[in-house]
């Protein structure tokens, strides 16, 4: 686990190092040539329409009439499936011995504990609903159909949606009548980052 972590520090120090040196130039051409910076700005700058990309996603698929043709079937594999699921949490699964495998370092091993027997309690809650709602469907389908239209609601993400697909030309407008001060920000902070990271990957 250090290994991979160590791996995740380096590649964010890297990233670090790469978005500090743009940052410079950026800052530096904002300063010296804010019109060849808008130029560039509007280059960059794309609209891309995913709607129609992505329209084969927006469908209703009906599945309850496969589920409940079949109710006997689905209910006994899903009373097994939780069944093995909370036999293994509750008799097999020892959090101590899978903090200290796949957590090797005791720094965190506190947390990680907690971490992963709060997974293992909503694993065991999953596996007892998964058996109730596997016997509610195989004894009880017309039940179980009550039950899903009650609990199965729709909800409208358009509005959302609307509202990230939305242009602002207003912030580069206003970015650029402050060009010097925005310009002297993020020369300061790209130069901060740049240090930083260089240091931190010349101490390694």
């Amino acid at each position: 686990m250090d290994f991979f972590w160590e791996i995740a520090l380096q590649t964010v120090g890297i990233l670090a190092l790469m978005f500090g040196i743009l940052g410079i130039a950026f800052s530096l051409l904002l300063l010296i040539s804010p019109n060849v910076t808008k130029k560039i700005s509007n280059v960059f700058n794309r609209s891309i329409d995913v709607d129609k990309k992505v329209s084969y996603l927006d469908k209703d698929i009906q599945t309850e009439s496969i589920i409940y043709k079949h109710h006997v079937i689905t209910g006994v594999c899903l009373i097994a499936g939780s069944g093995f699921i909370l036999i293994f949490l509750i008799f097999k699964l020892d959090v101590t011995n899978f903090v200290n495998i796949f957590f090797s370092s005791q720094k965190y091993a506190s947390i990680n504990e907690i971490i992963s027997n709060s997974m293992a309690m909503i694993g065991k809650i999953v596996g007892v609903a998964g058996i109730i709602f596997g016997f509610i469907l195989l004894f009880l389908p017309g039940k179980m159909k009550k039950i899903e239209k009650k609990v199965n609601t729709w909800f409208s993400t358009q509005h959302a949606i609307n509202k990230i697909n939305e242009t602002h030309h207003d912030i580069d407008t206003f970015i650029y009548q402050h060009s010097i001060l925005f310009g002297l920000t993020g020369l300061i902070i790209s130069i901060f980052l740049t240090v930083l990271a260089t240091l931190n990957m010349l101490h390694k």
